[in-house]
């Protein structure tokens, strides 16, 4: 791997372009770019920020960009880690508090 790539980005670059299959396509005024009489709506730039390192807003620029991205690859990305049998966590017997108006019940884990 090239020593100035880091989490599929150029180290370096400030910005990705959204991932979304339609976001070029949203009629916003941040997307339009091009000289008089030859406008174009155009995908939008992600600054790279320490807020959106290692996450989905690093390569989206909103909700509905991401969701339009999962129900194109959905089948893909699951297809990547598939999932045969459920998780389960450990817990210790649940307790229940009467002192609580709501959540009455405390639910811990095991720990070790």
């Amino acid at each position: 791997m090239k020593d100035n790539i880091k989490n599929g980005c150029e180290v370096g670059m400030t910005y990705n372009w959204c991932h979304g299959p339609s976001c070029h396509e949203r009629a916003t005024l941040d997307r339009i770019r091009g000289s008089k009489g030859n406008k174009v709506l155009r995908t939008k730039r992600i600054a790279l920020t320490k807020w959106n390192e290692n996450n989905v807003w690093s390569h989206f620029c909103s909700q509905g960009c991401w969701n339009d991205f999962m129900h194109k690859h959905w089948v893909s990305a699951i297809a990547i880690e598939p999932r045969r049998e459920p998780l389960t966590t450990p817990i210790k017997d649940p307790v229940k508090d009467e002192n609580r108006r709501w959540n009455q019940w405390d639910i811990e884990k095991k720990v070790g």
